[in-house]
C-alpha cells in the first residue's frame, strides 16, 4: 500500500487527531502510511489529575481501505475497572464500528471511550492490603502507577514496611550501615517507589466493608486454595526458589566452581581424597556482585547472590570476601 492509495480524509482526520489530544497520542506511520493510533484515556475532571481514577490504552489498528472498512479496536493496561465496565465499553464499541462504516470514527471512538470512563470514574476491585471493595464513603488513594488502596491501609503497609527496614538495617555491620541505600516507600502491587505523607493517611477512616464485615472463617474454598498454594511451593522449593515461611535470615549459598564438578583423583595409597564443597553465608545490601580473586583455600564466588533483602534483591558480597 502506498501513500497514493490513501483517502484524504484520513490525513485530514489525523491532522485533527494531533491538533487536538497532542501530546496524548501516538500516530503510528510505516513509508508515509497511517497504521495505527495509540492514546491513553482518561476521564474527563476539569484537568484535575488527581481525580482521575480510572484509565485504559485505547490501540486503533487503521484498515488499508478505512473508512470505507473498520479499524481495529484494541484496549490494552485498564486500570481500575473491572471485567463488567471493559465488556460493556468493547460491546459500545463494536455497535458503533458497525453503524458508522464508510465515515471518520477515531475521534468518536476516543470521545465515547473517555465519557465512558468519565462515568465510571471510581475504581473497582479489592484493595489489595484488606482484600475490601471501593464503595461510596471510602477515603482512598491512587498511586501514580496507577493502583488504588484505602488511605488507612496504606499507611499500615508503609509503616510495616519501615519498620522491617530499620529491623534488618540494625543487623547489618557498621560498613555495611554506611553503603545500605535508605528506606524507599513502594507501591505494594507493582513496587514502583512513591512518596506518602504517612501522618495524613492515618487520619483516614477505616474501609467501609470492613465496619460490618463477618469475622472470618475457614471456607471449603479457602482450604482448597491453601492444598493448590502449599503443592505451588513445594515445586518451587523443588525448582530451587528460595521460599520459606518464618526464615530468620538468607539460606547458605553453596559456592562451587569447575573443578568440583571433576572426578577426584586416586593417591598414591588408592585412597580418594574429594575436594569438599565450600559453603558460605552471605549477606550485604549493595547492588551486584563482584568476583573476589582466587585463593588456595576458597575458590571464587560464581553462583547466584542473596544480599539483605529476603525476597531476593541482589547485593554486595562484603568486604574480604563472603564468610
Amino acid at each position: 500500500m502506498s501513500v497514493a492509495d490513501v483517502d484524504e480524509r484520513v490525513f485530514e482526520e489525523l491532522q485533527a487527531l494531533e491538533a487536538i489530544f497532542s501530546p496524548d497520542i501516538i500516530i503510528k506511520w510505516e513509508d508515509g502510511v497511517p497504521k495505527g493510533i495509540e492514546m491513553n484515556v482518561l476521564p474527563s475532571t476539569c484537568d484535575k489529575s488527581d481525580e482521575q481514577y480510572v484509565r485504559l490504552t485505547l490501540e486503533i489498528y487503521l484498515s488499508p481501505d478505512y473508512p470505507e472498512s473498520s479499524p481495529k479496536v484494541i484496549m490494552r493496561n485498564p486500570r481500575g475497572l473491572d471485567d463488567r465496565i471493559l465488556s460493556c465499553i468493547q460491546t459500545d464499541i463494536e455497535d458503533k464500528l458497525i453503524d458508522n462504516i464508510g465515515h471518520l470514527i477515531v475521534y468518536e471512538l476516543i470521545e465515547m471511550v473517555r465519557e465512558c470512563l468519565t462515568q465510571c470514574n471510581l475504581p473497582r476491585g479489592q484493595c489489595a492490603i484488606c482484600l475490601h471493595g471501593f464503595v461510596k464513603g471510602d477515603i482512598f488513594i491512587k498511586t501514580p502507577c496507577f493502583h488504588y488502596f484505602h488511605s488507612q491501609c496504606l499507611s499500615k503497609h508503609c509503616i510495616a514496611g519501615k519498620k522491617y527496614y530499620d529491623e534488618e538495617f540494625e543487623k547489618l555491620p557498621m560498613w555495611q550501615r554506611m553503603e545500605a541505600k535508605p528506606h524507599q516507600q513502594t507501591c505494594p502491587v507493582c513496587r514502583s517507589t512513591v512518596q506518602f505523607n504517612v501522618d495524613d493517611l492515618k487520619k483516614a477512616p477505616p474501609p467501609v466493608e470492613s465496619i460490618d464485615a463477618q469475622p472470618f472463617h475457614l471456607t471449603d474454598e479457602i482450604k482448597a486454595m491453601q492444598e493448590r498454594m502449599a503443592a505451588l511451593m513445594a515445586h518451587q522449593i523443588a525448582r530451587g526458589g528460595v521460599i520459606g515461611v518464618g526464615d530468620s535470615e538468607p539460606p547458605p549459598l553453596i559456592i562451587t566452581d569447575p573443578t568440583d564438578q571433576q572426578q577426584p583423583k586416586s593417591s598414591s595409597s588408592g585412597t580418594q581424597n574429594p575436594r569438599p564443597e565450600t559453603s558460605s553465608s552471605v549477606r550485604g545490601m549493595g547492588n551486584s556482585a563482584s568476583g573476589a580473586p582466587a585463593s588456595p583455600t576458597r575458590p571464587p564466588y560464581r553462583g547466584p547472590y542473596r544480599g539483605f533483602n529476603r525476597r531476593g534483591k541482589p547485593g554486595r558480597r562484603g568486604r574480604g570476601g563472603s564468610r
